[in-house]
C-alpha cells in the first residue's frame, strides 16, 4: 500500500491534470464467483510501452487518456449493456452534455463482503477520497483524481457505466503481481541460452487461472491494512504453494524457504492504471507487478514444493519467450523483465515501440 500523507481536497472537474499517462491497457476477464474470499483479480496489458520507463509513467502528464477494454459489453457476469461512448468522448475534459450511463453495481457487491464498501449515501458511509480512509488506500497510483457528487471520477475517462459493478470500492481497487523468476539450467547446474540468440533462458511460476484456464502470473488483491509487498508474498503462497491447505509446521518450512527469495532487492515491474473490463465511472483497478528472482543455482527454489491451490487449477516452471500466450497483460509484465535482466525473449529481429 502507499504510504499516507496529508493530501489536498479532491480537485474540481476543471482542474484535473491535461492528461496522466495512461496508455491503452488490454484485458481478458472471465468473472469469478461471488462467493470468493476477496474481490477478483485482474491486470495491464500486453500493449508495448518501454520508451516510458513503466514506474515513471505514474508521473508523466504528455500522453493521451485511452482504454478499451473498460468500454466493452456485455459487463462482466451480466447482462448489462454499457452506453456506447465514442472514442473522442471518452476524456472528461471533452464536453459531452448528453452522456447518459448506466448504473449498475452487481448483487454479489451490494451484498456487502468484508471487500466492499457500503453505497456512497448509505447512512454513516463518509470515505476520504485520495488519501489513506482507515485500513482502506483510497490514493491511486496515478496521482488526484477528481470526485463529483460524492463520487470518484475514472481517471482515464468515460466508460459508458457508473456505480461500482463487480468492484468492491469506490475509486482505485488495488491489486499486486509477484514475477518469480530463475534462470533455466542443465543438468550440470549451468544456464541454458537460446541457441539462436545465445541468450540465457529465464523461467517463471506460472498458474493456470480457474476462470478463464489461461496460464498467468499468480496475484491477487491487497486486503486493507496490508502492504503490497506483504500481498506479493501471500498470493504467491496462496496460489502457487496452496499455503491455505498446509498445516502449520508445512507453511513453517515454506515461510523459511521463501524469505530469502521475497527479502531480496527486487524490479517494480509497472505501478498504475489497469484498464479492465470491470471498470466503471465510479471504481477501477490498479495494480502493482514487482519481480523476485533467483540469481543462485537452484539453492532457493529448486526444492520449492509448487501446488496449485486458491484462485489456480495448476502451476509450474515455464520457459520464457515471445511464443508464449499469457492471461491479460501478463505477457507485457515477463518481457520486461527479460529486458531488465539481458535474457532471452523472441528469435526474430526486436519489434519497436511506436509512440
Amino acid at each position: 500500500a502507499v504510504a499516507a500523507g496529508p493530501m489536498p481536497m479532491p480537485l474540481p472537474a476543471e482542474a484535473l491534470p491535461r492528461a496522466i499517462a495512461v496508455l491503452s491497457l488490454s484485458v481478458a476477464l472471465s468473472a469469478r464467483g461471488a462467493a470468493q474470499r476477496r474481490p477478483p483479480h485482474s491486470d495491464l496489458s500486453a500493449n508495448c510501452w518501454s520508451h516510458l520507463h513503466p514506474v515513471n509513467m505514474i508521473n508523466s502528464y504528455n500522453m493521451k487518456f485511452h482504454h478499451s477494454k473498460a468500454l466493452t459489453s456485455p459487463y462482466p457476469g451480466s447482462h448489462v449493456e454499457r452506453s456506447q461512448v465514442p472514442e473522442d468522448k471518452v476524456g472528461w475534459l471533452t464536453e459531452w452534455k448528453d452522456y447518459n450511463p448506466v448504473e449498475y453495481t452487481a448483487k454479489s457487491v451490494l451484498a456487502g463482503p468484508s471487500w466492499a464498501d457500503p453505497q456512497i449515501n448509505d447512512e454513516g458511509f463518509s470515505p476520504k477520497f485520495n488519501e489513506r480512509d482507515g485500513e482502506v488506500e483510497r490514493k491511486s497510483l496515478n496521482g488526484l483524481y477528481v470526485v463529483e457528487n460524492g463520487r470518484p471520477r475514472n481517471p482515464a475517462g468515460r466508460t459508458g457505466l457508473t456505480g461500482r459493478g463487480l468492484l468492491g470500492r469506490w475509486g482505485p481497487n488495488h491489486a499486486a503481481d509477484p514475477v518469480v523468476t530463475r534462470w533455466k539450467r542443465d543438468g550440470s547446474g549451468n544456464k541454458v541460452a537460446h541457441p539462436v540468440t545465445g541468450k540465457n533462458i529465464l523461467q517463471f511460476v506460472a498458474i493456470k487461472r480457474r476462470d478463464c484456464g489461461e496460464w498467468a502470473i499468480p496475484g491477487g488483491m491487497v486486503d486493507p491494512g496490508e502492504k503490497i509487498s506483504a500481498t506479493l508474498k501471500r498470493e504467491f503462497e496462496e496460489e502457487a504453494l496452496n499455503c491455505l491447505q498446509k498445516s502449520p509446521e508445512e507453511k513453517a518450512k515454506l515461510e523459511k524457504q521463501l524469505h530469502n527469495l521475497f527479502s531480496q532487492e527486487h524490479f517494480v515491474v509497472y505501478r498504475g492504471y489497469v484498464d479492465d473490463p470491470r471498470n466503471t465511472d465510479n471504481a477501477w483497478m490498479e495494480t502493482e507487478a514487482v519481480n523476485y528472482h533467483d540469481e543462485t543455482a537452484g539453492e532457493t527454489m529448486d526444492n520449492l514444493p509448487l501446488e496449485a491451490g486458491d484462485d489456480a487449477g495448476a502451476v509450474k516452471w515455464v520457459d520464457i519467450s515471445d511464443k508464449l500466450e499469457l492471461y491479460a497483460s501478463h505477457s507485457y509484465f515477463i518481457k520486461l523483465v527479460t529486458e531488465k535482466l539481458g535474457a532471452h525473449w523472441s528469435e526474430g529481429p526486436g519489434s519497436e515501440c511506436h509512440k
